[in-house]
């Protein structure tokens, strides 16, 4: 067999494989999503159902595509007290390596095209995620002010300030106006960087799975009030956040 010919028996061989990791994946998710939905309206709290998701659903997920994850950090965070996690976007199983980093009931903050999703919208309405519509100018304001009560109520809540996926794996500016949030609550910033979602699952293509190891640290929080006590203004706990998750994904030897 001749090079061109092997090339294209892999290439054949790996399509086949994410048709197959793709239906795993569609049925796995319906699935869970299904009893998530039948146990909230049983009455159970949104909190178990969403800790569900990080005990079974997303190693499901990450075992079904041979994908290995490393978890760094985040040993001496109190997670019984509310805090705005802020992560780096790779990649739509971002999502799946959050829940199973952080041992608390987590929520994020999801892009308002969700909506549309069957499934999933109705499982992130039942668990208290929230939606932003980033064409909206109001409903960032607003959007805010839900994103404070939450973490004032004791939640913890995950947004990926970049705005969108990266394409590349660069680190892009974040956006300044939901860390606000944090700082109306008087909660600490959480930030984390993840390195090989990009790899395993990448933006780019339908569904282009390939096994891997994803990498997941976590930074300390950074408090929303200086040394002086003064709370910070929003762009300056947001460049704290930027630079710390950036030294984050920095290689080390």
């Amino acid at each position: 067999m001749d090079v061109q010919s092997s090339r294209t028996s892999g290439n054949l061989a790996w399509t086949v494989l994410n048709v197959l990791q793709l239906v795993y994946t569609l049925a796995w998710t319906a699935g869970w999503i299904t009893l998530a939905l039948l146990l909230r309206a049983l009455g159970v709290r949104s909190e178990r159902v969403l800790r569900m998701a990080a005990r079974c659903w997303a190693p499901g997920l990450l075992a079904g595509g041979k994908i290995n994850l490393v978890i760094e950090g985040g040993e001496g965070i109190d997670w019984t007290r509310p805090h705005l996690l802020v992560s780096n976007h790779q990649s739509v199983i971002d999502i799946c390596v959050l829940y199973m980093a952080v041992p608390a009931p987590l929520r994020f903050l999801l892009k308002a095209e969700m909506l549309k999703v069957p499934f999933v919208n109705w499982y992130a309405q039942a668990t208290g995620m929230l939606f932003l519509d980033r064409d909206s100018r109001r409903a960032g304001a607003l959007v805010r002010r839900k994103a404070a009560a939450l973490l004032a109520q004791g939640q913890n809540l995950c947004l990926f300030p970049e705005g969108t996926r990266s394409r590349t794996g660069a680190l892009a500016p974040f956006k300044a106006g939901l860390l606000q949030a944090a700082i109306d609550a008087e909660v600490p910033v959480v930030p984390v960087a993840i390195d090989g979602c990009g790899k395993v699952l990448p933006v780019q293509g339908l569904f282009r799975a390939r096994p891997g190891t994803i990498r997941v640290r976590i930074g300390a929080p950074i408090p929303t009030r200086g040394e002086d006590g003064v709370l910070l203004d929003r762009q300056a706990l947001t460049q704290r956040a930027h630079d710390t998750v950036r030294t984050l994904l920095e290689p080390r030897i």
